[in-house]
């Protein structure tokens, strides 16, 4: 019998993306192929994209399943590919939900227009993910049949992401650890401002800042106007199989985006044993209760989060309970193999329904 194939509507060099085509390799035995509508940039190059959605996508997606004749389409985003996958014509269709909304920026002249494609994929598609709650509440005031909801995260491998507890964490000075892309989203310059005032406090940290990024040189001119040239190090990108190294090595895990979805950077920090503080946003609120498994810090608060980092830094006991917990959270409720492998069995639950018909 000839594997089950998917066709995969996205980017699929992000990490999020590969998370999802391995495991529905590995628990599914699918093969995957994908498409992606290729050119990037900001202002009117964005949108320019955004139309060739509307009027290129669609052919080239259809061009592309008469080549490879898919079992079944899934797509990431519900303003993007998530409309390509509804329009394709074939069944079963998954789409994901990747931010709170997906309707972003706010206040660009395109929402108007992406409500009306989010709403054509609510409504064709088969089966829509929603991989934390806030996502789902979204789903559910603009009036999306529930049923057709997955609420649940794809996971972390916790086979790569293995615990340290902080007494096993003998990395001096003690690490923090930053693993967002560096773009304007998640305000690198507030966390670098805090670095600089628990420096003045005579507290020796080490700041490791994992990925790469549109503002790569400002932020590294910004850190040396700072005087943080010694505490920071700019790693880059770095391989996936060492990504979990790094972690382990760190005892906290800062992250001041903007806006949040579902952060599998949060949950891979949770599982390796750092401390999180992240911004304090409706997204992260379901994963990190203030004060108790970490810290939930305001929009652009660079004293705030100084303060929490210099407190904690004294209180070993404190962040030992927390990482703890954390790691058994991520067991219980982010474990990918268990996860993943739920997805896999309800796309073939879908595909045999469709062929059956």
């Amino acid at each position: 019998m000839n594997k089950r194939k998917i066709l995969f509507l996205g980017e699929v060099y992000r990490a999020d993306a590969q998370t999802w085509i391995n495991g529905l390799k590995e628990f599914g035995d699918f093969d995957i192929v994908s498409y992606e509508l290729k050119g990037e940039g900001g202002g009117w190059k964005k949108i320019f994209r955004f139309l060739e959605f509307l009027f290129i996508g669609p052919l080239q997606v259809r061009k592309k399943i008469k080549q490879e004749k898919p079992d079944m389409v899934i797509a990431e985003r519900t303003t993007s590919y998530g409309y390509l996958a509804a329009v394709s014509g074939v069944h079963p269709v998954a789409v994901a939900q990747q931010g709170v909304t997906d309707l972003f920026p706010v206040g660009s002249i395109l929402i108007p227009l992406k409500k009306r494609l989010q709403r054509k994929a609510f409504t064709n598609a088969d089966v829509l993910h929603a991989w934390g709650p806030v996502m789902a509440e979204h789903m559910q005031r603009v009036g999306t049949d529930m049923q057709k909801v997955m609420v649940m995260p794809k996971g972390i491998d916790l086979r790569k992401f293995q615990f340290t507890t902080i007494a096993q964490k003998q990395q001096q000075p003690v690490r923090v650890i930053v693993t967002r892309s560096l773009t304007w989203v998640y305000c690198h310059k507030v966390i670098f401002d805090a670095a600089a005032t628990i420096k003045k406090a005579g507290i020796a940290l080490e700041w490791l800042i994992v990925g790469d990024g549109v503002m790569r040189q400002e932020l590294e001119a910004y850190v040396t106007a700072l005087g943080l040239q010694q505490e920071v190090k700019f790693l880059g990108r770095i391989h996936n199989h060492d990504l979990p190294l790094y972690l382990a090595s760190s005892t906290f895990y800062v992250s001041m985006p903007m806006t949040e979805g579902v952060s599998a950077s949060l949950f891979e920090a949770m599982a390796a044993g750092c401390y999180p503080l992240v911004t304090d946003l409706p997204g992260n609120r379901y994963w990190v209760r203030n004060g108790d498994n970490g810290q939930l810090i305001p929009v652009n608060d660079s004293a705030s989060l100084a303060n929490k980092i210099s407190t904690l830094y004294h209180q070993p006991e404190v962040l030992s309970k927390a990482v703890n917990d954390n790691r058994a959270f991520i067991e219980s409720y982010a474990n990918y193999e268990v996860n993943m492998k739920k997805i896999a069995d309800k796309y073939h639950q879908l595909i045999d329904q469709y062929s059956g018909k």
